[in-house]
């Protein structure tokens, strides 16, 4: 996998095992920044990426000009390939090892842009979005194949890659 643009433009990372997780493509992340440049400022900004698979969309937030990124990823063959990727960056995310569920809403901070992409079929994108209500202060971004209900959440922007959905929500 390669960050699409920035200061880290052209880097290449390694993506764990698609057994393990879905990485998001590099049509998909491009038009992600594009749209999410659009609606805020990202100097000063902070990311956090929920489930952070190879780590690549926290690169790309850093890559691109936010301030500081976190990532959170429970599965440890993923965490080992994420932190020999963020060897690699200066700066890199913060990366966080647990239950994104349960980690992001002991995070004490708010972050101005938050992405959730958890496995596609596992029924816990509302928990996510329950779980950072109180840490989400703009953009909240879903990738996802399914209908989801965004109870407290107003849709800003809705894209279709494929099979895929791409939605921008702010906090009701």
């Amino acid at each position: 996998m390669i960050i699409t643009a920035g200061k880290f433009k052209g880097q290449k990372i390694t993506a764990p095992d698609e057994n393990i997780t879905r990485p998001t493509l590099s049509k998909v992340r491009m038009g992600i920044f594009n749209t999410l440049q659009s609606l805020i400022d990202f100097e000063g900004a902070s990311f956090l990426d929920m489930y952070a698979g190879s780590g690549i969309m926290g690169l790309e937030a850093l890559s691109r000009g936010f301030s500081y990124a976190v990532s959170i990823e429970k599965h440890p063959r993923a965490i080992q390939i994420i932190k020999t990727n963020f060897k690699k960056f200066n700066p890199s995310p913060a990366l966080l090892s647990g239950d994104s569920l349960k980690i992001a809403p002991e995070l004490g901070k708010t972050f101005d842009v938050i992405y959730i992409d958890p496995p596609y079929f596992s029924g816990i994108y509302e928990k996510s979005l329950q779980a950072v209500k109180d840490i989400a202060d703009n953009i909240v971004i879903l990738e996802h194949v399914n209908e989801i209900d965004f109870q407290g959440f107003i849709p800003l922007k809705q894209k279709k890659y494929g099979d895929k959905l791409i939605t921008f929500l702010q906090i009701n």
